[in-house]
């Protein structure tokens, strides 16, 4: 894993004081990492052009809180998580269905999330002319899915059929075609019966991801939505002192003012929106079921 600090002035002033007295004690030493918030996240590119947001957000919390911020790559979300459990790193920044799976097992916190839509997040959908009505009547038959690893195009609708009393590979076939684009192909093509895609692409018709016009289509059923848009984990054993650190300069990280610098997490929709701290377990609940519907481990998240 690649560690990377942003000194703040506190830690900065007391480097240069250890360095003129020779101080090496592990007192010190340890009143030095209190001040340190460990951060995991995963690796964002090697492009050297590219302002990473990574280290924009250890800077700003640096400048709002003080502390010195280590940010350490990890390989996958199971890495980041398991940083945060063994207590490595003190906090990850996630997407909604890792983060839920982290926190329900009970063994990372919730330090904070930003709250999603109620909007469907996927819907299903057949040619016009195909005789199925409704997802109900997808018993018998092969759908379309983008990738076992993708929210919108696989585990929000799995969980849609299982509503309807659908099992997967027990009441209908289920196919992965590698892309929402290639699923749309597979339906106009008659390679499938159905396909499930992000609500949000089936806006884009004539492009490559719903290469259909208006009217070639029929939509059959859409999912719920998803309480929890994005998330902090915190490791429980991380200090009080940096927790409420945190809690009170992570809203602040995340305003407006900020959106220039941060980038993809501007992007994200989660700047500028007002987050809830310190949620329960409880709030992560729909999206662990999905999960459980689905059959998704921490492990098959990209």
């Amino acid at each position: 894993m690649n560690t990377r600090r942003i000194l703040g002035l506190g830690a900065l002033s007391l480097a240069g004081l250890l360095a003129i007295t020779g101080c090496s004690s592990s007192a010190s030493a340890d009143s030095a990492e209190a001040d340190v918030i460990r951060i995991a996240t995963l690796p964002t590119g090697d492009d050297p052009t590219v302002v990473n947001p990574i280290v924009a957000l250890g800077e700003i919390i640096t400048a709002e809180t003080g502390m010195t911020v280590e940010i350490t790559d990890a390989p996958d979300y199971l890495g980041v998580v398991e940083a945060v459990r063994a207590d490595h790193v003190d906090i990850a920044l996630m997407s909604a269905f890792p983060s839920a799976l982290a926190v329900n097992t009970g063994e990372v916190d919730a330090l904070m999330t930003w709250p999603g839509s109620p909007d469907p997040v996927s819907k299903c959908y057949v040619l016009a002319d195909s005789p199925i009505q409704s997802v109900e009547e997808l018993k018998g038959t092969t759908v379309a899915f983008a990738d076992p690893g993708s929210s919108s195009g696989f585990f929000m609708p799995v969980h849609l059929l299982d509503s309807v009393g659908l099992k997967r590979d027990v009441d209908y076939e289920a196919m992965f075609t590698g892309g929402h684009d290639r699923s749309a192909i597979a339906v106009k093509e008659g390679q499938v019966d159905a396909a499930c895609t992000a609500t949000m692409l089936t806006q884009m018709t004539c492009t490559d991801y719903f290469p259909f016009e208006d009217g070639d289509v029929r939509f059959i059923g859409e999912s719920i939505g998803i309480d929890v848009s994005m998330a902090v984990i915190a490791s429980q054993g991380m200090s009080d002192e940096k927790r409420n650190a945190l809690l009170s300069a992570l809203p602040t990280v995340f305003s407006e003012k900020n959106a220039e610098v941060l980038g993809v997490y501007a992007e994200a929709g989660i700047v500028g929106v007002d987050p809830i701290l310190e949620p329960s377990r409880e709030a992560f609940q729909s999206l662990v079921d999905v999960a459980a519907v689905a059959d998704v481990d921490i492990s098959d998240l990209k």
